[in-house]
This record gives C-alpha cells, structure tokens and sequence, in this order.
C-alpha cells in the first residue's frame, strides 16, 4: 500500500470545529491538497480562504478525493455522514481511505469499519487525544484501530498532525483506548477539584497552591496546562464541557455492557452534568467543575494575591 504524501493524494476533511479546523490547517500548511465540508458553511469557506476548497455535500467530498477524514461529535452525527444514500459510504470510490477521527463508541466504529469493508473502503479509526492548542501545534497523540498496513501507510498525514500515534488493534481498538485515556482525563480533572477546594478550606493561599500542584509528580501533563488557567478563573473552551460529559457518557455505557464497576467515573460525571446544568448556553471548558466544587463549598472563585518565595 503506497504511503499517504501529499503528492499522491487528495485528501477531504469533514467537521471543522475547534479540533477539526485546526487539523485541517495543518494538512494545508503541509502541502496536502484540501477539498472540505461543514454544515456551517463559514466555517468551510474559512479553510477556504487558506487554500482549501468548499465542497457542496459530503458526497461531492467523498466522490472527489483519496482520503477521508472526520472529526465530528458524536455517534449519531457520525453515522449520518457515513450511511445513507447522501453519506460517504455511497459517494466514495472503491480503494479510497477514511481516516475517522471522532470520539465515539467501539461498537459503532466497528459498525463503520464493517460497512466501510463491504463496498471496498479502506478504514482506520483514530481517536484524538489533546486539545485545541496541542491540534494547532501538531502535537497531538492519536490512537488508531484497523489494519497495520493502512496504519503505516498513513503515517505521512499522521506525521502533519501529530506527534504520537498508536495502532491500538483491530476496528474500534482506537476509540476503545480513547475512552479509557478520556477516563483519566475526565476523573483526574474531579480529583484535582476536590483536592484543590480542600486544600482551600484549610487556608492555603489559591495561587501558590495551584502553582506548587503543578511542580509535583501527581499532576498529569494534560491537567498542568488547566492549572495555569483555572488559578486566573480562564475556564474559556480548550476541550469543552459537553464533549466531556458526552465521553462519560460513553465510558459508562461501555462499563455497563462489560459489567465494569465504575462508582469513581460516576462520581466525576454526576459533578461534570451539574456543571453543565448550571453553565446552560456559556461554553465552558471541562475543567470548570473546580468552580463547580468552589461553589458547592461556598467558594467565591477569585484568584488570591500570590505569595512571595
């Protein structure tokens, strides 16, 4: 299988929202001619002005380009994209490749896979782990599941995008690992709240002790970078509230279908939904449940003056 450079292929990209549009530019910014679709055409036509071309339908994208790819948010969206007479399964030629990067079940990119299989498309899923300033930078890890051949041959464009990536296995192996690294993400960010709050309570000045959590070996690389903003209350959207929500929604799902207990995920997700309750139309990042655990415990969330080493 030849390798997925930018001189062999044409390339489409479907779902150009916070993390769709940045990777989108990257593959521009690499060279890889871009054909895109979004059903926010100023979305599309922002792409546009930077080298890509707007196509009409996903059909049109499909039926014009080499490769595939998605990044769109949420089951249902997926498989509307891909099945039905308008979707990219029925505008695609045989041979051309889906590099499907959305965070969904298994179960339903298995589903994908299978069909993709029966009318001769080639198909990877690649779950995306990082947020939105890691997509600009081309710093992403990815985490695939599919044929090890398609995986190597598309390391070209993972190259554009990506710092890591994985092949987990077989179909689904990808967003399978995803809700596994989500689970630590989304659970890690609730322990942190938790922790932060008590050590709030007992009279620790905000600031410094955001900033020594930091410095210690506890803390996950992906929940430094929330520390920083969370110490001046910057809870604008990096990875959005609602998408996190969306992810313990998965992650219960499939717990409950392999009979996983999971009461500590249970615990993070009923604190996230109430966070979004209150939120309601303010898109927030998801690691605004430290201000939710500020306001349960009477918490007015405004940065202390930092204390001098």
């Amino acid at each position: 299988m030849k390798y997925l450079t930018r001189d062999q292929v044409k390339v489409g990209f479907i779902g150009l929202g916070n993390m769709g549009s940045r990777i989108a530019q990257r593959l521009l910014d690499h060279g890889y001619e871009l054909s895109v679709y979004d059903r926010d055409l100023a979305k599309a036509e922002g792409i546009a002005t930077r080298g890509g071309t707007v196509t009409k339908n996903v059909r049109e994208l499909a039926s014009t380009v080499d490769v595939v790819l998605s990044c769109l948010t949420n089951d249902e969206v997926v498989r509307n994209v891909y099945t039905g007479p308008d979707g990219v399964f029925a505008g695609a030629r045989p041979g051309t490749i889906v590099l499907e990067m959305s965070t969904i079940s298994p179960d339903t990119s298995r589903e994908l896979h299978a069909l993709a299989a029966s009318v001769g498309i080639d198909m990877l899923d690649v779950a995306i782990s990082g947020s939105t300033p890691a997509a600009e930078q081309g710093i992403l890890t990815l985490l695939a599941g599919g044929n090890r051949d398609l995986f190597r041959a598309a390391q070209p464009i993972f190259q554009a995008i990506a710092k890591r990536y994985f092949l987990l296995g077989g179909a689904g192996s990808g967003t399978a690992m995803k809700l596994v690294v989500n689970t630590l993400l989304g659970v890690g960010m609730q322990a942190i709240a938790e922790a932060v709050v008590l050590g709030e309570r007992v009279g620790l000045n905000r600031e410094r002790l955001l900033q020594v959590l930091s410095e210690t070996a506890v803390v996950a690389p992906a929940h430094v970078g929330k520390l920083a903003s969370v110490t001046v209350n910057d809870y604008r959207p990096q990875f959005p509230l609602r998408l996190m929500n969306k992810d313990f929604e998965l992650i219960l799902k499939a717990a409950a279908k392999e009979h996983v207990a999971m009461p500590a995920t249970e615990a993070a997700f009923y604190v996230n939904s109430e966070e979004l309750a209150v939120a309601n139309e303010d898109e927030k990042d998801f690691s605004a449940v430290l201000q939710r655990m500020e306001e349960v415990a009477g918490i007015e969330s405004i940065p202390s003056n930092p204390v001098r080493s």
